[in-house]
């Protein structure tokens, strides 16, 4: 598998992670606090997110199905942009599980006869 595949995941892991975390606060703000101002951060912010998240959901299922992962463990990967602050912690374990796959050579070299 290649370099790419993992760190396109990475990044779009953290991206949505701090979205949504950003989404929370909004929406604590807005509901709970009511406070003025948030309306159009909440709006912003939560378009944002949920489309990145399907670009998310698009290199998480790539990068699951290189990486040969089983269907349960691909399910948690996928609905990890979906709780707050799960992706992080995620995006750490399977980094660390995927890292051994991942090779920097785009094509490997075959002897001649």
């Amino acid at each position: 598998m290649k370099k790419s595949v993992l760190t396109r995941y990475r990044v779009m892991a953290y991206v949505t992670a701090v979205l949504l975390i950003l989404l929370t606060i909004g929406v604590i703000g807005k509901r709970l606090l009511d406070m003025d101002g948030f309306d159009g951060f909440v709006s912003v912010i939560g378009i944002a997110h949920g489309w990145l998240y399907l670009l998310y959901l698009i290199f998480a299922f790539d990068l699951g199905s290189k990486a040969k992962m089983p269907l349960g463990r691909l399910a948690w990967v996928l609905l990890a942009g979906t709780v707050p602050t799960a992706a992080f912690f995620v995006e750490r374990k399977v980094t660390r599980e995927v890292t051994p796959l991942v090779s920097d050579d785009p094509a490997p070299k075959t002897a001649a006869a």
